[in-house]
């Protein structure tokens, strides 16, 4: 199978170039006003007759000649486009002739009176202005109910991966917007998945400036990919949606429901769905979807300044069970809904939402681990099963006034209540080389929880009149706090040392809470046209308690374990000072910063909170942090950026407590009160570049990272019973470098584009290893291509393939050094038969080899399915699907780290077939009809 995908990649560019030749034609000429003066880089494109579809696409040079080559010998459209001028179009018919000169195509100003005129009747479906590239969606056709992401796999320069992740012009997209309004929060795919494509008028790709160019009207030479939904006029004016129900073999059920409601102020949706398919939508699709304008901070973190030094002391909100569930593996149940309204006009824009949603999780795990020591290894395996329950309320609210011109206040409020419990059940064993058993256990864990956290951010932003000159300001204050009891149960048995084995009843009863106040400060001040220089203040004060309980249980009685008791509470203050300087003039921006970051760290603990008796922790830190950025415009859409920063981040409390957890016998975790921050130096340089005229794009980056003080956990292991225990500690001296190239290249405009990638990431970590240091190399290599072939409405076809080779080296055990081997090959055909009937097939197919343990698995996943459209006005859909037919889905994977690999395997839903239909709700049936643009 993977011989025969490597033939199919090397062999087709030969065959899409043979048919290239023969029976081709030259088209070209020179584009100017009526007072034939030219018009530099004007857009050319050539359509069909027949349907007005694009064939092929390119620029005028800065003469305003053109000229395209190797050309099908056929009728065609030709069209160009140029900012304020009528669109001009030219009939085309090459005959018997080599070379077609059209001599000058004179275009007309585009005049007030005629510009309705322009817009209905002489449309282009592809104009480029400058970084800006925007299709008209109509003249890319297609299937009716298709989403948004099935529109862009078929724009040139546009990608789509499987997994929905998008780039375009050879970058990733970091923004979606709707009509301008950040609609979809964060995660671009989240729009692109649920809009429905017949809704959209066009797309609009560009490169965006940042939140803070935006607010200080200073260009940071800083840019986002941006990706701008235009919507149709018709579907402002109404409702529009989905209903999807589903039922399947093995009792397999999914449905979902969605509706939305836009005008030019307001925006309304609903969401409901429920399935027992492993599709959760938590963060990752349905609770994002409809989150709606500025329902997520957009770098309104109120944190300003370079980023370098900055905090980043777990301020998180997120709060989930620690049960693994998530993903495609194991079996899931979901069910969620929430609503979300948002108002937004030039002076006013608010954002409120509710979303809940609850998961039953089943996991059934098994796992094998070799263990390296100094000159010793050992192998311990785990068989285990979780069943666990989530339930959480998300409410969100975010408000902006614009008070006048010159202010601004924001005020943002995020908040999760969380609750869940977890059954866990574990049977591990662990052997030395010999294959000799040496202990066992068998666990019996159970747990609930319930948590609440809340963020609330107040920004103000002031412009002067003085261009450039600004002054912001914000204040936050957070909140995280829990409670969770926990049941412990254990029976272990030491095979080699019979007088360790024991049985663990326990209760563990832990409250915690956290409080964070922050605020900072920041002015920019011009000092010439080219210079500016900006002074900021960043503050934070955490206090955070932990009050654990530990009971040992026997019966009915309940005595308290003095050992594993812990009463800790810990006051964490941060301060950064810094001020930068920036020259910014005709593209090239330069910045050089200094900033002074002070962590001061202040707890005590004892086992008990009433404890006259508490062990103190008082530390301060200090240190001076860089940032210097270069960003470099070259014209023509080409890019040059570099930076160096050191980032400076604190020990997590769950370091930093002194507690002994026990939760599993054979593997102890112990916290470090005495852990201090951690820095990394970050070097990083690129280059962009995408050549509009040929949708060629070509980037490259290099990075460097070395760690100061990093984080590690030191390994002991008791070479008699193999119980570990780990610690975590700060270490010196670990880096990462590397490289990475990607290339893409239209084949055939229109037809058929190639991509390609490679990179290389080398990285050198320090842990400890029995008190020996032990330093793991791992080279990691990938390459991968993809292939796009789009040759008619009718048919579509995108493949990829994707090579990694991972090489680790030990320095304590050589013996293990060990090539871990991963190749993954997809696949993904449409094809569109008679009487609106259409067919999806999706291949994946993966393979697995790390011969250093004799480990090879391969792993074909093939998703098939038929479906039809119904209903008046293609309104319906009824679906056929056929989930992993050859039943090979595995939830496998392979790690390595430190001193250990792991083999992990996640029994996970399998084969299984569904019958669904869609009703796609439309609020006015103009939505649907078809017109003639051209």
């Amino acid at each position: 199978m993977k011989k025969i995908l490597l033939l199919f990649f090397f062999c087709l560019p030969i065959l899409v170039a043979q048919a290239q030749t023969g029976g081709r034609f030259t088209l070209k000429g020179v584009i100017t006003d009526t007072a034939g003066v030219v018009l530099p880089e004007a857009t050319i494109m050539l359509l069909l007759p027949k349907d007005s579809s694009l064939v092929n696409y390119g620029r005028a040079n800065k003469e305003g000649a053109f000229e395209m080559k190797n050309l099908k010998r056929a009728q065609y459209i030709f069209k160009v486009s140029y900012v304020g001028y009528i669109p001009y179009q030219e009939d085309i018919n090459p005959k018997d002739q080599d070379v077609v000169d059209i001599g000058k195509a004179k275009m007309k100003v585009l005049q007030k009176e005629l510009y309705e005129v322009v817009i209905k009747t002489a449309r282009a479906p592809l104009s480029i202005r400058g970084d800006t590239v925007e299709f008209d969606a109509k003249a890319f056709k297609v299937p009716p109910g298709s989403t948004v992401e099935d529109l862009l796999r078929k724009l040139p320069g546009v990608q789509v991966d499987g997994d929905g992740n998008i780039r375009a012009q050879g970058e990733e997209i970091k923004r979606v917007t709707v009509d301008g309004k950040r609609f979809f929060g964060d995660d671009p795919k989240m729009a692109t998945k649920n809009l429905p494509a017949e809704a959209i008028n066009k797309v609009q790709v560009f490169n965006g400036k940042t939140e803070q160019a935006k607010a200080t009207g200073v260009d940071d030479g800083k840019r986002e990919k941006t990706l701008n939904l235009e919507l149709k006029d018709s579907h402002k004016k109404g409702g529009f949606g989905k209903a999807v129900a589903g039922v399947g073999t093995d009792k397999r059920l999914e449905g979902k429901v969605s509706y939305n409601r836009f005008d030019d102020k307001q925006q309304f949706a609903v969401l409901g769905f429920g399935n027992n398919t492993n599709q959760s939508g938590i963060a990752r699709n349905d609770y994002q979807d409809f989150k709606g304008s500025q329902s997520f901070n957009w770098g309104d973190d109120g944190d300003f300044g370079f980023s370098s030094g900055r905090y980043y002391g777990g301020d998180d909100i997120t709060i989930q069970p620690n049960w693994g569930g998530g993903g495609s593996d194991g079996y899931t149940k979901n069910w969620a809904g929430g609503a979300n309204y948002n108002y937004d006009t030039k002076k006013t824009k608010l954002s409120t939402s509710y979303f809940y949603n609850q998961s039953n999780s089943i996991m059934d795990v098994r796992s094998s681990t070799e263990n390296f020591l100094t000159n010793d290894s050992y192998n311990s395996t785990d068989k285990n099963k979780t069943l666990g329950f989530t339930a959480n309320h998300r409410p969100s609210f975010r408000f902006e006034k614009n008070i006048d011109s010159l202010n601004t206040i924001v005020l943002i409020s995020n908040s999760r209540i969380n609750t869940g419990d977890s059954d866990y059940e574990s049977f591990q064993q662990s052997f030395r080389n010999e294959g000799v058993l040496t202990n066992q256990s068998n666990v019996n864990n159970k747990s609930n929880y319930n948590s609440f956290a809340m963020a609330n951010l107040l920004l103000y932003r002031h412009k002067f009149k003085k261009k450039g000159r600004n002054f912001a300001a914000s204040l936050g204050y957070n909140i995280n706090n829990s409670d969770e009891d926990k049941k412990l149960n254990s029976t272990n048995l030491f095979l080699q040392d019979s007088t360790r084995n024991s049985v663990i009843n326990q209760l563990n009863e832990t409250e915690s809470t956290r409080g964070n106040f922050k605020g900072s400060l920041s002015y920019v001040e011009p000092l010439s046209k080219k210079f500016f220089w900006e002074t900021f203040y960043n503050y934070s004060m955490r206090k955070d308690k932990v009050d654990r309980n530990v009971f040992d249980v026997e019966g009915d009685v309940r005595e308290a374990n003095q050992f594993l008791t812990r009463y800790y509470s810990n006051d964490f203050t941060y301060n950064r000072l810094g001020s930068s300087l920036r020259y910014s003039y005709k593209g090239f921006n330069l910045a050089a910063g200094l900033a002074g970051v002070q962590f001061e760290l202040k707890g005590k603990f004892a086992s008990d909170k009433n404890s006259t008796e508490f062990t103190r922790v008082d530390r301060s830190f200090f240190t001076w942090v860089p940032n210097v950025s270069l960003n470099y415009d070259l014209k023509n859409n080409r890019y040059v950026y570099a930076e160096y920063g050191l980032n400076v981040r604190e020990p997590s409390v769950t370091d930093l407590q002194p507690i002994v957890d026990n939760s599993n016998p054979l593997y102890i975790v112990e916290g470090n009160p005495d852990l201090i921050p951690a820095s990394t130096h970050n070097v990083y340089a690129g280059y962009n570049m995408f050549n509009p005229a040929s949708f060629t794009n070509l980037y490259v980056n290099v990075f460097y990272n070395y760690n100061v003080n990093q984080i590690v956990y030191n390994r002991k292991t008791n070479l008699e019973n193999l119980i570990t225990t780990t610690k975590p500690m700060n270490v010196t001296g670990g880096n990462s470098y590397g490289s990475h190239i990607g290339f893409g290249f239209p084949l055939k405009k229109t037809k058929a584009t190639l991509n390609l990638n490679t990179g290389i990431n080398l990285s050198n970590n320090l842990t400890y290893i029995n008190d020996v240091e032990n330093e793991t190399k791992t080279d990691g290599y990938n390459f991968g291509t993809r292939l796009d072939l789009t040759p008619s409405d009718a048919f579509t076809l995108y493949t990829n393939a994707n090579w990694n080779i991972s090489n680790t080296k030990y320095s304590i055990n050589t013996s293990q050094n060990q090539k871990i081997v991963n190749g993954n090959y997809g696949a993904e055909m449409n094809v569109k038969m008679p009487k609106e009937i259409y067919f999806n097939a999706r291949f994946n197919y993966r393979t697995y080899t790390n011969d250093q343990f004799g480990f090879s698995q391969k792993q074909p996943i093939l998703n098939l399915s038929v479906y039809k459209i119904v209903l008046k006005s293609k309104k319906g859909e009824i679906r056929l699907t056929a989930n992993d037919v050859f039943k090979r889905n595995l939830g496998i994977s392979q790690y390595v780290s430190q001193n250990f690999y792991t083999e992990r395997r996640v029994a996970t839903l399998s084969r299984y077939f569904m019958l669904s239909f869609t009703y796609n709700m439309r609020g006015m049936s103009a939505s649907v009809r078809r017109s003639n643009f051209f």
